[in-house]
């Protein structure tokens, strides 16, 4: 498959191609352009020419396209969902929900394309300006760049993409090494939607050499990054050398706070799709880090472990799989590792903690450290991790000891309880009685502290990915005349 430069599917201008396999069987599915550096000059050249055709675009134009493209997307949902899960190693039935929750974000910001609203500004609140008349007008940024990660990049895509168009913008996506079939494919029904020339492009190749390209680039006006706090920072770090905007949503450590009286069997439903089937574990706002009332912790250990055993794990096309493999067998050593490292610092396995090629079994570990680096870091995989608390002082101070701020949740009947720690609670985004791992497209979603900065949603990515500039009309009023 090929890449998309200046509305052309084009190859590396080295020849160069990389492989794309099932994480699964290993099967070689596809190849993709490993471009180069003059490609990514090209790729910027064009979209110059692009956001100028964009910027003439009228807003209704903008959104008939992105309900072409959402429409398309409709009729292709099963070959993309089939797509994804082969490139990806998500289940099929989460995959197919990712497809649709990207088809609503393309129809969402295809309906706020046309809602991009100006204010008027009374003048006559400041002495001696009583004459004038004032507005502002909210206008395209002009380039984004868009870094999309590997666990779900159809509907992170979207976000990113849809929202940078509806705005009418260029936008220029790097799409994750792992598994850029599917937005590649999505790229070509954007093409046919009707875009302008180089509105929109993809190349595929290196993410470091692509990513830090754009976000040095001074022809790059904001660069949007979902992807690790190390990733974040580097990105970061080269786009203040153009003072460029950036939006950044990094990794996560998901505290889940679970008291006495919360309904344990609820709890534990919540956590084994919010940590270990869905998304295979891979999900930055998934459940992370998991506190129990040390009064209803052996019980609650025990219903989980239960559940986490009862997890089919296998072939992600395949309709009853549960958890399919992680992105690449160089994840799943990882997080094997962290496994192991806690078990030999006192943590118990409780269910899984096996590793088979790109497999993680669900992995339930109580009596673990705070300490060890399973609990502490980011851990990208189906492993719960369980401590008990005394009080929920001690449990908002445990979950609020760490340099993330994602999403967290709380599992309590108690109404009075969990407003006050969800108040408390140092993160983007509080859940009561479900997981963390819930995002909606039309509620901002972003984290604090080195969980990144700016929020996503329908509403709130088209104000970062456009300028407010203020228009000022002398002597327009005589109402004020004395």
């Amino acid at each position: 498959m090929k890449m998309l430069i200046d509305s052309q599917w084009v190859e590396a201008s080295n020849g160069n191609w990389l492989e794309i396999s099932n994480p699964c069987t290993g099967e070689i599915i596809d190849k993709v352009p490993e471009a180069t550096l003059d490609d990514a000059k090209t790729t910027l050249e064009a979209a110059q020419r692009g956001k100028e055709e964009m910027g003439r675009l009228p807003a209704h134009e903008r959104s008939a396209i992105l309900f072409r493209l959402a429409r398309a997307m409709e009729s292709s949902k099963e070959e993309l969902s089939e797509l994804l899960a082969k490139e990806n190693g998500k289940p099929i039935q989460q995959t197919r929900e990712e497809v649709a929750a990207a088809i609503r974000i393309y129809q969402g910001f295809g309906e706020e394309a046309k809602r991009i609203m100006g204010r008027v500004i009374p003048t006559n609140a400041v002495p001696g300006q009583e004459k004038n008349f004032a507005m502002t007008i909210r206008q395209p940024l002009g380039v984004i760049a868009a870094i999309v990660p590997f666990n779900y990049p159809v509907e992170l895509g979207a976000h990113k993409a849809a929202a940078a168009l509806a705005a009418g913008n260029a936008v220029i996506v790097k799409p994750p090494s792992d598994c850029p079939l599917t937005i590649l494919k999505i790229a070509a029904l954007l093409e046919e939607a009707g875009l302008p020339r180089a509105a929109h492009q993809v190349i595929t190749g290196p993410g470091e050499l692509i990513g830090d390209f754009l976000a040095k680039s001074e022809g790059i006006q904001l660069i949007t990054v979902t992807g690790s706090k190390e990733v974040g920072i580097k990105i970061s770090q080269l786009a203040a050398q153009s003072l460029k905007k950036v939006h950044l949503e990094l990794g996560g450590n998901d505290p889940t706070i679970i008291c006495a009286d919360a309904d344990l069997e609820n709890a534990a439903d919540a956590i084994i799709l919010g940590r270990l089937a869905r998304g295979n574990g891979q999900i930055c706002c998934a459940v992370k880090r998991i506190f129990v009332d040390t009064k209803v912790y052996d019980k609650f250990a025990k219903i989980l472990a239960g559940k986490a055993k009862a997890l089919k794990v296998g072939d992600q096309s395949e309709e009853d799989t549960d958890v399919g493999p992680l992105i690449n067998e160089s994840a799943s050593k990882q997080v094997e590792g962290l496994i192991n490292g806690a078990v030999e610092a006192g943590a118990k396995i409780r269910a899984g903690g096996h590793r088979n090629g790109c497999f993680i079994e669900p992995t339930v570990l109580t009596d673990v450290p705070p300490e060890v680096e399973l609990f502490r870091e980011e851990t990208f995989g189906p492993v719960a991790p369980l401590v008990a608390f005394k009080d929920l002082d001690e449990a908002v101070n445990m979950a609020n000891n760490s340099s993330y701020g994602l999403q967290a949740a709380i599992f309590t009947n108690d109404i009075s309880r969990a407003f006050d720690t969800a108040y408390r609670l140092e993160a983007g985004g509080v859940i009561i009685n479900w997981s963390s791992a819930v995002r909606l497209e039309n509620l901002a979603f972003g984290g604090v502290k080195l969980s990144g900065h700016g929020r996503e949603s329908i509403h709130d990515t088209l104000e970062d990915m456009t300028e407010q500039k203020s228009i000022l009309i002398f002597d327009a009023i005589t109402s004020f005349d004395t």
